[in-house]
């Protein structure tokens, strides 16, 4: 609108002889009968322009209401976010029509039907042509019509009523704009993606992914199959599951192997005796499998809930740790975390004689020897080394034992003794033994960057002390990552190793990436901080899994978060680097959009080098021997494989 101030009446200034007027459509049928006169001054103006909006909001909830019919009770394979275009597009092939992927359509001859037109009709021809169709009956069924290979349309469509939100050109590039766009809900049927029921979200289209590249499919095996005393729990449990993923046709499991289990009562007593039971349940059904080392508790963070059984640490590390508490990452108010083990000692002998990075050791090559046999048959696929927190490259920045919350920035874990003589030391060396502290103006677990002096716009994080003490901070993770990996490799050596890195999405479009500095990722918005770490994962030639998130029901826009950007970000940084990238769902799945998410990203049809995921692992429910999956989950699940195989579907 013109922001000149419009005259208060007409006669204030002369006419001009001949005022041009913009061309209008003239209304039509009914609508030149009601349309209202044409608006004469400001304030009618402004009033048509509310009753267009209402008009337009009106239609787009009779336009979803229609979109969330035909896919409920017809079945039609439409996007979740539709425009009219699909729908013909939809109700053309469902009459027996081919559609293209250029929009142009036209009715084969093999189908039994007559039509007076014989030319296809181009999308780009703005002209309605009617055809004379003479219908015969036809053998072939709506399903078998939805068999026929079918080209994807452009994902270009106007979501339903956006709510403008910050998006940052990574995330729009790695596909996620339609995560974190929100929705303004006009009814009982405009509720945003994340809650719309299965029988509402689009079916997978997978004609879409025939002939792709073959990615394997792994499936977590719930934690607690194996009890703290090594005991397979259920053995017929765990088969009746492997019997349902193998007729998913499920390329192998990923099995979690605990050190507070298998040394958990004494020093170098290893107890390997439900693994193996287990290890021969899985050769019985030919799976591959993965598996992973877990060096950290599980079940102590409030995330599980209460009826999972908890996994500790060894009880005897437990036990040194209540005389020297040091041993365990500490926070600034002096809260040890009983997680896993600081970095600190990783060359300190106070683990009965051991370090950590000794204790470790020693557990793989167990590992190794114990079943070396299935090494050199070849049904271990690979080895996931636990690095750190959840078993993920990173400090335990975020426990929510001790309170935190999303989208909290955590707090820096360096406080015990070990890594404060190693700050002190560092600090010396630079020349500012006053710097040999942890920064005072970090906040606190749930704090937000902008509330605090070191992480706000321009805050400490960025002045001399702070660069210092971030990269002393990652540096410090970067070592512990090489040490290790260097012990590995002695044990495992031509084995394809594993590393997990974390999906810390929140605050990632601030100026100071606040969670990820806490985590021990120094990734400012001026410095790529996985960088080096991944440097040091290629030169050990280990496989990087990245955690997916998908999209959140928090309110990521407060929290500036960007979980597609931040993926983006890390396989973009690998695959320059040469590293073999992979994928896991840090989240259950169970509704066709984040199948249809999980596919586009994994094989990422839109990169001109045709560069793919190596492998994908999706997290089943903890209590999956209690539950039952219901049909549509089933075969939702069915088709997101085959479209990971680059099969046909089979109806």
């Amino acid at each position: 609108m013109n922001s000149k101030q419009t005259p208060s009446s007409d006669s204030d200034y002369p006419a001009p002889p001949n005022p041009p007027h913009p061309s209008q459509r003239r209304p039509r049928g009914f609508a030149a009968a009601s349309s209202p006169p044409p608006p004469t001054n400001r304030r009618e103006r402004e009033k048509e322009k509310e009753r267009t909006k209402l008009r337009e909001r009106h239609r787009r909830a009779i336009t979803s209401r229609m979109l969330s019919g035909l896919r409920q009770h017809g079945n039609f394979p439409l996007p979740a976010r539709a425009d009219m275009n699909d729908v013909l597009a939809a109700l053309a092939r469902e009459a027996g029509w081919v559609v293209e992927a250029d929009g142009t359509t036209y009715r084969p001859a093999s189908l039994g039907h007559t039509v007076s037109v014989q030319p296809p009709i181009s999308a780009s021809n703005n002209q309605l042509v009617n055809f004379a169709v003479k219908s015969t009956e036809s053998p072939i069924s709506s399903s078998s019509l939805r068999s026929c290979p079918v080209t994807k349309a452009q994902d270009v469509h106007t979501p339903l009523m956006p709510v403008e939100d910050g998006l940052s050109s990574a995330s729009l590039v790695a596909g996620g704009d339609a995560k974190r766009m929100k929705y303004v809900n006009v009814g009982p049927t405009m509720d945003s993606l994340d809650h719309v029921g299965n029988d509402q979200i689009s079916t997978l289209h997978e004609d879409h992914y025939i002939g792709t590249e073959y990615i394997n499919v792994f499936a977590t095996l719930p934690m607690g199959i194996i009890n703290n005393y090594c005991e397979l729990i259920d053995p017929e449990a765990v088969k009746q599951e492997l019997r349902q993923l193998k007729s998913l046709n499920v390329d192998g499991v990923v099995v979690y192997c605990w050190w507070g289990i298998v040394e958990g009562w004494a020093p170098r007593k290893y107890d390997w005796s439900g693994y193996n039971d287990l290890f021969m349940i899985l050769k019985e059904f030919h799976f591959k499998f993965q598996v992973v080392l877990a060096f950290h508790d599980y079940g102590g963070n409030g995330l599980n809930g209460s009826t999972e059984m908890p996994i500790s640490l060894p009880k005897w590390v437990l036990e040194i740790g209540k005389e020297n508490p040091d041993i365990f990452f500490t926070d600034r108010e002096g809260r040890r975390n009983t997680e896993c083990l600081s970095w600190g000692i990783d060359r300190e002998r106070v683990l009965n004689g051991r370090t950590g990075l000794e204790v470790c050791f020693d557990f793989m090559r167990s590992f190794r020897m114990e079943f070396d046999a299935l090494f050199e048959e070849g049904t271990i696929y690979a080895v996931e080394i636990g690095m750190g927190a959840s078993g993920e490259l990173r400090y335990p920045s975020f426990p929510h034992k001790f309170g935190w919350r999303y989208p909290g920035i955590g707090e820096f874990q360096c406080y015990d003794r070990y890594m404060q003589q190693n700050l002190r030391n560092a600090a010396k060396l630079r020349g500012h033994a006053i710097w040999g502290r942890g920064p005072d103006s970090a906040g606190y677990y749930n704090s937000r960057p902008h509330e605090t002096e070191f992480f706000c716009d321009k805050g400490d994080y960025d002045n001399y002390y702070g660069r210092f003490f971030l990269k002393w901070y990652t540096g410090y993770l970067i070592n512990h990552t090489d040490q290790l990996l260097s012990l590995t490799r002695l044990v495992f050596e031509g084995i394809q190793l594993v590393v997990k890195i974390p999906s810390i999405y929140w605050w990632y479009k601030s100026a100071s990436h606040a969670a990820e500095l806490t985590a021990g990722f120094y990734n400012p918005i001026n410095r790529d901080g996985y960088a080096p770490i991944l440097e040091v994962l290629s030169r050990h030639g280990v496989t990087v899994k990245i955690m997916y998130c998908g999209p959140h029901s928090q309110d990521d826009g407060e929290a500036c978060a960007d979980s597609g950007g931040l993926f983006w970000q890390v396989m973009r940084s690998g695959q320059d680097l040469g590293l073999t990238i992979a994928a896991e769902a840090s989240l259950s799945c169970h509704d066709c959009d984040m199948y249809d998410r999980i596919v586009d990203m994994v094989k990422a049809r839109c990169d001109p080098d045709h560069r793919h995921l190596a492998f994908f692992t999706y997290l089943q429910s903890p209590h999956i021997f209690m539950e039952q999956r219901d049909d549509l989950q089933l075969t939702e699940l069915a088709n997101f494989i085959r479209c990971m195989h680059g099969d046909s579907p089979e109806f």
